[in-house]
């Protein structure tokens, strides 16, 4: 089996499982952890591919919150808390690689003569 097929063999059984967990979680589950999508079915069918993808933390989510484990006022604390240094960071590095590409830009050859370009005498 070559690295490729591995990839895809590994690939499939991971969405074979998401796949199950989306079944189970969008049928059973999330009327468990969510009072406001009891009885709203139309939008299940949205979610599958993205339970699909990320199922293992659709799993230790739905865990925590069946534990009544979750504590809902920290959850949210520590990237409120990061937003103005990110905010700060993606700032500069916009400005740090636009400031490098004005540097590092290509030049023409300078060893080549331009050319003016016209237009092939049957399409006038």
């Amino acid at each position: 089996m070559t690295i490729a097929e591995t990839i895809v063999a590994l690939a499939r059984l991971w969405l074979i499982a998401g796949a199950g967990v989306a079944a189970l979680f969008l049928t059973i589950g999330i009327d468990q952890i969510d009072e406001d999508a009891r009885g709203a079915y139309v939008f299940r069918p949205l979610l599958i591919p993205g339970v699909m993808l990320i199922w293992p933390l659709v799993i230790w989510r739905w865990w925590v919150l069946r534990r009544g484990r979750d504590d809902w006022h920290r959850r949210y604390a520590p990237p409120r808390r990061a937003h103005l240094l990110v905010a700060v960071m993606l700032g500069l590095t916009i400005c740090a690689t636009l400031g490098a590409a004005f540097v590092i830009r290509q030049t023409p050859p300078l060893d080549i003569a331009p050319q003016r370009l016209t237009l092939p005498e049957d399409a006038s």
